[in-house]
């Protein structure tokens, strides 16, 4: 079992932690504990380094399975061992700019959902633009406009973001904890993380955000489009 760093503390860039085993064939090392986040929720992976021994690793991918993280490392060297003490160091140009995108992505789907009662219906992003896809029946500039001006305000309120990890049952009392169309939550899941952007959004989500919406920059409205019948797409940019 790998223990989630990054649940807790977004901004932690380097990391000890113990190797606890190794997978020759995919180069995947599973370690006691990790802040690279390992995608899901439409947030990539994290990439970075793994130093072992003097040696240094590029961690190219990352991935869950069950509750191990698996750090995929590239090149042909040998791997490190089981019990191998080592330090691992996050790409934090990039986890930065995922955290500013992901902490975005929620103030447009909070504004929405409180100014127009739309739920997400898909979403997905890179650093610094994503796309999120809303129950709207018809989408045309002059709201896509007022979208964009109150998803900004948002940011200049400098809103506090709190990230907390509730039992299911009292998670579940939350009104709107869910905020897509269909509930992503495994239903064995005992714990539940929520991310409040307070006076604002509050969902179940597990990926890294930032402290203060003022860290997220300028979000621009950079296309729309329509993707059906009551499924509107809007595609953002972070300045």
């Amino acid at each position: 079992m790998t223990e989630l760093i990054y649940q807790t503390d977004a901004y932690l860039k380097e990391f000890s932690a113990t190797v606890t085993s190794v997978d020759a064939e995919t180069r995947a090392v599973v370690l006691d504990r990790s802040a690279f986040y390992p995608g899901g929720g439409g947030q990539p992976c994290d990439f970075g380094t793994l130093e072992v021994g003097g040696k240094k690793y590029l961690v190219e991918k990352v991935k869950k399975q069950g509750d191990d993280v698996l750090h995929f490392l590239s090149g042909s060297e040998p791997l490190p061992v089981p019990g191998a003490a080592s330090i691992g160091t996050l790409d934090w140009v990039r986890r930065h700019q995922l955290m500013r995108t992901h902490t975005a992505m929620h103030i447009l789907c909070g504004t929405v959902f409180r100014d127009y009662g739309a739920k997400v219906t898909g979403g997905d992003m890179d650093p610094l633009k994503g796309r999120m896809d809303f129950e709207f029946e018809t989408m045309r500039a002059e709201l896509v406009r007022e979208i964009e001006a109150a998803i900004n305000a948002e940011v200049g309120k400098n809103r506090e973001i709190r990230v907390k990890i509730l039992p299911r049952e009292e998670a579940f009392q939350i009104p709107d904890l869910i905020r897509t169309k269909i509930n992503l939550l495994p239903e064995g899941i005992t714990q539940v993380r929520t991310v409040e952007i307070v006076g604002l959004d509050l969902q179940a989500d597990g990926g890294t955000h930032v402290a203060n919406t003022s860290e997220v920059g300028v979000i621009k409205v950079v296309e729309y489009k329509s993707k059906g019948a009551i499924n509107k797409r809007i595609y953002i940019e972070v300045q």
